[in-house]
This record gives structure tokens, sequence and C-alpha cells, in this order.
């Protein structure tokens, strides 16, 4: 990155990461993954959908990196969910050729950028009102585009989506009557199940989730409506959708990083997603006697979800406490366990999602050293 000041001097940047790097020397805070545990999570996700016939489309907001979405492409994924229109750019451009909007668009400028991408990959989208149908068949008219329409129906987060298969229905008719798009089937989310702590409250809420998602597609199938794809599940519930009967397809994101929240619920040993993903935080003081600083705070990761983790194994004697602006605080709970000034410290951060969107790169690190930087390419594409 090149820095322009007022009297026209130009200041480089120096790169946070290198390969052939060692992990030690990577400036700080920085964005880590640990490449062996990633690549494990990549193809054990791949594993449990290939064994339960069932299509993987991995939801690209998670990581926000194209690298990323080739790896699991590469390893079967048949493309990828974006969350926003602009957010799909990049993954397109990379050579992702079947991108899902897991969303519903807001106006028609997004229509017309949607259209625009369906130019170029398979895209599809999520309606639950008529008039978002109308925004696409129109901007899909002017661009001469075709696009693949998905009714999304509430089955228990309370967001987005229609309320009964009688609604649905109506969706479908009107996606029919228009011939540059086509009716793709339904998406069924429900991200509140997803961070239910206990197994046994997560596998109830997909099971409810299922149940009316199942109602839904009896109901237009004997309309004439075939559901040929039932998108929709994700990390926390995958275990209980692959199982359902009901989907075709599952969305899950954050299994390639599991974060702090993930971290904190109850797994069936056999699911075998470890944490990949970490904050490469440097200690910048030591003054209190039962804390040290790091110099990553808020503008280095999302806490929404809670206050990261420090990476130490089952060692519990750091404990990050506080979080400021530019600041970490770290608590010793044991004497012997104090990192001293200019330690590296490793942090699993609460929340992935929005703790990529902060970073302009990943560091990719295998046997303690980079071996590859790659860019967070989606990074603040939320239009």
């Amino acid at each position: 990155m090149t820095l322009h000041t007022h009297a026209g001097i130009d200041l480089d940047l120096p790169p946070a990461a290198q390969p052939g790097q060692a992990l030690a020397d990577v400036d700080t805070p920085s964005l880590i993954l640990d490449l062996d545990v990633f690549e494990r999570n990549l193809e054990r996700m791949q594993s449990l959908a290939d064994r339960a016939g069932l299509r993987l489309r991995p939801h690209a907001k998670a990581h926000k990196c194209p690298d990323i979405a080739l790896a699991q492409v590469a390893r079967g994924a048949v493309g990828v969910c974006c969350q926003k229109v602009s957010e799909a750019l990049p993954f397109v451009r990379a050579g992702i050729g079947d991108v899902h909007i897991s969303n519903e668009l807001a106006s028609p400028a997004k229509a017309r950028m949607l259209a625009a991408l369906a130019r170029h990959a398979r895209i599809s989208v999520c309606v639950d009102d008529a008039r978002q149908v109308t925004a696409l068949a129109q901007a899909c008219g002017e661009a001469e585009a075709s696009v693949t329409v998905f009714v999304e129906i509430d089955v228990g987060q309370g967001r987005c989506g229609v309320a009964d298969a009688d609604a649905a229905l109506r969706l479908v008719e009107q996606i029919a009557m228009h011939p540059m798009l086509r009716f793709g089937g339904l998406q069924a989310y429900h991200g509140g199940a997803q961070h239910r702590r206990t197994r046994a409250e997560r596998r109830e809420a997909a099971a409810q989730a299922a149940g009316r998602t199942g109602a839904v597609v009896a109901r237009l199938q004997a309309a004439g409506a075939a559901c040929e794809v039932v998108t929709g599940g994700g990390t926390g519930s995958v275990e209980f959708d692959l199982a359902s009967g009901v989907y075709t397809e599952i969305q899950p994101g954050s299994y390639v990083f599991m974060d702090g929240d993930y971290g904190r619920n109850e797994w069936d040993p056999a699911t075998g997603f470890g944490h990949s993903l970490f904050i490469a935080s440097t200690v910048m003081s030591v003054a209190p006697a039962t804390r040290v600083v790091l110099d990553a705070g808020l503008k280095s990761m999302a806490v929404d979800s809670g206050l990261p983790l420090v990476w130490q194994g089952e060692s519990r004697a750091l404990r990050y406490v506080a979080a400021n602006d530019e600041h970490g605080i770290v608590e010793c709970d044991d004497a012997a366990a104090r990192p001293g000034l200019g330690d590296q410290l490793l942090l699993v951060p609460g929340h992935c999602d929005p703790t990529l969107n902060l970073y302009d790169e990943l560091v990719g690190i295998r046997d303690g050293k980079v071996e590859c930087v790659w860019p967070v390419a989606a990074r603040g594409l939320s239009r």
C-alpha cells in the first residue's frame, strides 16, 4: 500500500507477512489461517455432504476470500453463497461459476447489478415479495440475462421469508410469468438455530425447520410446482440438516474457521471441525502486575459474539477481558504463564464473518511458516 502525503512523498507500507517468513515475525495484528486445520475442515464437510448425497454450497460471507472459495469448489462444492450482490463480484471475477445470493434485493439498482453478473455466471437469488420478482424481471429483460429465483420461507428465524405455502405458491406463479426468470426451489434457513448451545436444542430447531419446509414442498408439488432444490442449513445444524430428508443442498460457512462462538457449542465428537482462524497479536505493555496489553482491540475483531479466546491449548491461565479501540487487556491467572513484552499471542475471534471484514488479507501458516497470503477481496462489499 502506498501512502501519499501532502508533500508529495510516497511512503510504502511494508507487508505484514511474506511467504517463507516465520509466524513469530508476522506483523500484528494480522489474521492467521492454520492451513492444516483449514484443509481438514474443508475435506470433512465435503465428505459429510457427499455421504449424505447432498450438494454443498458453502457460504462465502464467512470468509470473503476467493482463494478459499476456489479450494472449496476444487473439493466438490457446487458453488458458493453470498449475502449481498456486490459481495459476489470478486468471486465471479475469480472464476466461481455458480453463485447464490441467499438474500432478497432491496432496490432496482441491486436487480440491475445482479442481472449484469448473470451474464458472466450462473446466478440465483431469493424473493419473498412479488415486487422483488417484478424488479428482477425488468432488470433481466434489459440486460438480456437469465436468473434462477428461490422463494425463501420463514422456518423459525423470524427474519426474511414468506409465512406459508400459499404465499410461496403465489410467488412461484409470479416467477413463471417472466421468461427471463426460472423458479429454482426453496430457501429455508434458520440462523438462530446455529448457535443454540446443546445438540439437543439444535436438533429440535432443525427438525422444526425441516418439518415446515417439507410441508411447503409437498404443497407446491401438489400444485404442480416441483422444488428442484431445497437449500439452507448452516454449520451448527448441518449434522441434522444432512439427515432431514428435506434439503438437497446445504449452506454452511463458518466450518472453515470455527470461531469462538461456535467453539462454545456442544458438538458430536465425530463432527471433527477445528479452530483454524486466529488473530496474531503482540504484547505491547506489561506495566500492570496481573495483566498484559495487546495491540489487538475493537478495530481488529468483532465482539458481537463475545470477546476472543487466548489460544493456549488446554490452559486457561490467560483471559482476554476487555477490548478498547487499539488495545486488548489480558489477565494472567498464573504468573508463570504471563507473556513478556513483544511476545506474540494468538486469539480466536468470537465471530469470524465480521472479523474477516476488518482485514485486507489472510495469512496462511503451515509448520510455523507463512505459506501464502490471500486477499480478503470481498471485505467491505455490503451493497
